[in-house]
């Protein structure tokens, strides 16, 4: 197997230790790009035997292009950059890592709900230029006996479920069509329609998968029926949330806070309303960072291609191509 080619398409990371580490027991060699347009991208994949994609995207004329491909592995939870399409009529097996990051998405979620209620980002900021007794302007509210809504159960929910659970929450509501509301009660929590789970939580995650049925899930109608006093966040995907209806929910007094990680365009533009928003704590889409993790990513990310190009079935497949 010796001679196989493995291509990172855009370096994140700097270091490659540990796929290259994977990768040495079938003797691939690992090449880290920053790849630019789709001609360019084309062409240095082409003879790639194995894919290793971060952000960069991979659109459907760019596979068509492949022509050794047999693994396309995602750094991440979500591929919405890769036409799985595509690669599955290539026969190429799209992968990805769905465990790597539960801890750190998870925290933070936790992090960004109780900034938002303890004002944590207004305060400090205010208190910076000379104010204080500043209660008035944002009032907070204590988390026992609220509600908190869950759109979306999976792994990464289910492990912010977990470590919330001991800060006396009134009700847990689930809303989750792919899931049997039996897995959800047997988890303490209540399985609910997405407006009533509007309707009735304090605090709303966000933990839905992006695809064309979630793109836009949480706009205007949605959240006119959320309580004012309601604290959004989203650790998830951007564009699960139509971003200038929140921003308009937030100053309009619609809702009180929300605790963004993701955006509909990153970096954040610098035209955002958001970034004059003082009810709403922003972050730059690091909510899977950890030193942890990374390590963790980048050995599963390169374990994938391992066992495909070995002949067998990746670790964390996304299709079942023929």
């Amino acid at each position: 197997m010796a001679g196989l080619k493995v291509i990172v398409t855009d370096d994140r990371y700097g270091s490659y230790d540990e796929e290259t580490a994977v990768l040495k027991e079938i003797g691939a060699s690992v090449e880290v790009h920053n790849l630019g347009d789709e001609a360019e991208t084309a062409q240095v994949l082409r003879d790639a035997d194995g894919i290793l994609v971060n952000l960069h995207p991979l659109p459907a004329t760019v596979i068509q292009e492949l022509q050794k491909c047999r693994v396309i592995s995602r750094y991440g939870v979500g591929y919405d950059n890769v036409s799985v399409e595509a690669a599955t009529a290539k026969g190429i097996w799209v992968t990805r890592v769905p465990d790597y990051c539960l801890e750190d998405v998870s925290d933070q979620a936790l992090a960004l709900l109780l900034g938002c209620v303890r004002k944590v980002a207004f305060k400090d900021r205010r208190i910076r230029e000379g104010a204080w007794n500043l209660h008035k302007e944002q009032p907070s509210y204590r988390i026992t006996g609220k509600t908190l809504g869950l759109i979306g159960y999976g792994a990464i929910a289910r492990t912010l479920h977990r470590k919330i659970s001991g800060f006396g929450l009134g009700r847990v509501l689930v809303f989750d069509p792919y899931l049997d509301p039996k897995k959800i009660e047997e988890n303490g929590a209540e399985s609910a329609t997405l407006r009533s789970l509007l309707k009735n939580s304090d605090y709303i995650s966000v933990h839905a998968p992006l695809n064309d049925g979630t793109r836009g899930l949480i706009g205007g109608r949605e959240l006119s029926l959320m309580k004012k006093t309601a604290i959004l966040i989203n650790t998830s995907r951007g564009p699960l949330l139509e971003e200038k209806a929140v921003a308009d929910a937030l100053a309009g007094g619609k809702i009180a806070a929300a605790g963004l990680d993701v955006f509909e365009t990153e970096p954040l533009p610098a035209d955002s309303p958001l970034r004059q928003l003082d009810n709403v704590i922003l972050s730059d889409h690091t909510g899977w960072y950890s030193e942890e993790s990374v390590v963790e990513l980048k050995t599963k990310a390169a374990q994938n291609v391992l066992e495909v190009l070995k002949g067998g079935k990746p670790i964390y497949p996304v299709n079942h191509p023929s």
